[in-house]
């Protein structure tokens, strides 16, 4: 068992040009979605795959995740239909950075993630960042499959 820890905000401004740095490709699906609980997720990060379990909260949260062979994904994948999306990841040292696609596009988050709640309660945000979204439910991942495009985010957002 391990605890996640991270807060999530709205990128402003990108502080790099995409198209020059690396990143990895994601595309994850939902096999289990309980309404504001659990999820059970299916991820496919470049090359590797994983199942993984997560425990309902924002800021921190119980997750569960094992690596899966391409063979075991592939099998479970199709449970995922109309639960999908799709993300480029740019890690950096102190922060990732997700830039969404599909109908998704135009949606970046960035997530950062610490060792305790209080480390993550002092953390100040640079200026690149934008709104903290941390606690807005709506912008979990397990959520953003209801909206058909980044401006109906905006709109729901207030921006």
């Amino acid at each position: 068992m391990a605890k996640e820890i991270e807060r999530k905000f709205l990128v402003n401004e990108l502080p790099f040009a995409p198209k020059t740095y690396p990143h990895v490709p994601i595309v994850q699906g939902y096999l289990a979605l309980e309404p504001e609980g659990q999820e059970v997720r299916l991820r496919r990060k470049g090359e590797l795959y994983y199942l993984t379990v997560k425990s309902q909260g924002t800021l921190v949260r119980e997750e569960y995740e094992v690596e899966l062979s391409q063979e075991q994904f592939d099998a479970l994948w199709p449970g995922t239909i109309g639960r999908r999306l799709e993300k480029d990841r740019y890690l950096f040292e102190a922060f990732e950075l997700d830039i969404y696609k599909g109908n998704l596009e135009g949606l970046r988050v960035a997530e950062i993630e610490f060792a305790d709640a209080q480390e993550a309660q002092s953390f100040q945000s640079p200026d690149w960042l934008g709104r903290e979204v941390t606690h807005i439910n709506f912008l979990k991942n397990r959520n953003l499959l209801q909206f058909q495009g980044w401006a109906v985010i905006q709109k729901e957002l207030g921006l």
